[in-house]
């Protein structure tokens, strides 16, 4: 009883984070890449030089690296054989994730994020700014986009597994 309360609870814990991950890409996407895609270009730089900077916050921490630990916990915890809809679900959940939010973050945002903020924006000439915008937005909101969707996904897969606790053998047909 107790192991089944305690899944319970780490299967909520990783859907809020998963929610919480998810509702942050969200809100990039239907509201502030669009705002600052309205700046002109030098703003645009300064202001996404600042937000990099100031998302790497135990807030974000949280949910982001919360949920890439949590997805394949939760997986882990429901492991058994025969195996259950949840497990396999948040298994493919875990990988979706790990792919698709951390993989793209980590070897496509992030390496934009670095160069943007090795850029010198206060002795850049007006053909540098515009060059490093252009370098810079398009493929940082396209890949931010792709974790958008994918974090989504990854929530509506958590939310699937509660369908399915149980062996997919016990299951009645």
């Amino acid at each position: 009883m107790k192991n089944n309360n305690m899944k319970e609870i780490i299967l909520t814990i990783t859907a809020i984070t998963t929610a919480l991950i998810s509702g942050l890409f969200y809100a990039y996407t239907c509201s502030v890449n669009i705002g600052l895609g309205r700046l002109p270009d030098r703003e645009y730089l300064s202001a996404m030089q600042a937000i990099n900077s100031a998302i790497l916050n135990p807030l974000f921490f949280v949910s982001f690296i919360g949920t890439l630990v949590l997805l394949p916990f939760s997986a882990w915890l429901n492991y058994a054989q025969p195996l259950s809809g949840r497990f396999i679900i948040l298994a493919i959940a875990a990988i979706v994730y790990i792919i698709g939010v951390f993989g793209v973050t980590m070897f496509g945002n992030v390496p934009l994020n670095d160069a943007l903020a090795n850029f010198d924006l206060k002795s850049a000439s007006a053909a540098d700014i515009i060059s490093q915008r252009m370098a810079f937005e398009k493929p940082w909101v396209m890949l931010h986009n792709i974790r958008t969707v994918i974090s989504v996904i990854c929530l509506i897969l958590v939310l699937l597994s509660y369908q399915y606790p149980v062996p997919l053998t016990s299951r009645s047909v």
